[in-house]
């Protein structure tokens, strides 16, 4: 076997290095619970009703809280499907074309059949070179990972993975259920952490655990309640964090709202159609990740106009438009007024002639 050479070493410290953050959280949960379950309820509470409680209250947080930061920690990052991969002809032909026209022409080729909307700042199809595939709509190649995201949001090196379409709802969770653990810490330790300043509490060990246990709920509550009030505002909106700080370009220019298809409807798309497991670490996020409905605002006068088996949809108290390009059917119904999208006979036949995406219907003009 081949020695490793410096660059692999570099890579492996970084690896390391990479889940001190995540180590020291789990050190501050593990010194937490110590402080609270035994030091405060245990050694500190004297009233029996108020310690069951407590611990109850706490342990049911607790698990929660764990629950939802090991599935953000360990739910694999969703990368592109096959079909977004060029071929092995396709690619051969793209490293003999020089950059420019020609170069886009083959992307242009390669991506007619795909459901993509969004475009690069200058109108090109939206393509990594390290990855060798056509980006799909909302994703994004994370440096860290050094691949390519499905609705990437961002890289948090608290959890020491790349935040996405796959466990996103698992990174609200966790933020709720975190936020919500401080903030119960924070208020029943309140009292103790008075008496601690009145001198009413015994000479023990247990009164500087309290003390700092408060410290530290207080002060990860504040920012907390920033972080998350932050990305309840960017579920409202269907946008990532990445899209709030640059919109999606889409072939009639940019659209802040592109992916907005109101309130219910975006919530849904992150959470699901059933609210059972909306407060749980599960999955049930709908479609695939690689398609998304537009509500196709501002659309670009010279593109094809909707077929007219489709235009019952853009009449709805929402104004969203179906796409052209069919999507998966778990998001397709998000667009439609009902709990559920099933096409009729006599639609299938109609829509057949709208099957193209209007967004490439210019883009294979000569």
């Amino acid at each position: 076997m081949a020695p490793s050479g410096p660059g692999s070493v570099r890579r492996r410290c970084r690896r390391v290095l990479y889940w001190i953050p995540v180590v020291f959280i789990s050190l501050l949960l593990g010194w937490s619970y110590y402080a609270y379950a035994i030091q405060l309820c245990i050694v500190s509470m004297e009233n029996v009703g108020e310690q069951v409680v407590c611990l109850i209250a706490y342990h049911l947080l607790f698990a929660m809280f764990v629950w939802s930061y090991w599935k953000t920690i360990f739910t694999l990052p969703m990368n592109p499907s096959k079909e977004f991969h060029l071929s092995y002809a396709e690619k051969e032909l793209l490293e003999r074309e020089p950059r420019g026209e020609a170069h886009q022409e083959v992307l242009r080729r390669a991506a007619k059949d795909l459901p993509i909307y969004t475009r690069t700042m200058s109108g090109a199809i939206r393509y990594c070179d390290r990855c060798q595939l056509i980006k799909p709509d909302r994703c994004h190649h994370c440096s860290v990972c050094d691949k390519c995201i499905l609705k990437m949001d961002h890289h948090c090196p608290w959890v020491n993975n790349c935040v996405g379409f796959s466990n996103y709802k698992f990174f609200l969770l966790f933020l709720a259920y975190s936020l919500l653990y401080c903030l119960f810490i924070a208020a029943t330790d309140l009292q103790y952490f008075i008496k601690f300043w009145t001198n009413g509490l015994p000479d023990t060990q247990a009164k500087f655990h309290i003390m700092f246990l408060f410290f530290a709920a207080a002060m990860f509550s504040v920012s907390l309640s920033s972080l998350f009030g932050y990305h309840c505002w960017l579920v409202s909106k269907n946008k990532s964090t990445l899209e709030a700080f640059r919109s999606p370009v889409f072939r009639h220019g940019t659209d802040k709202n592109g992916f907005s298809l109101g309130f219910s409807k975006n919530m849904r798309q992150v959470f699901g159609d059933e609210k059972k497991y909306w407060l749980l670490p599960i999955f049930s996020s709908l479609g695939d990740g690689c398609s998304f409905p537009t509500c196709l605002v501002n659309q670009d006068p010279e593109q094809a106009s909707t077929p007219a088996g489709l235009n019952s949809t853009s009449k709805n108290p929402e104004n969203h438009q179906f796409p052209a390009k069919p999507l998966r059917e778990s998001q397709s119904h998000l667009l439609t007024d009902s709990q559920s999208w099933t096409e009729s006979s006599t639609n299938l036949g109609k829509g057949k002639a709208g099957m193209s995406n209007p967004a490439l219907t210019m883009e294979n003009e000569t």
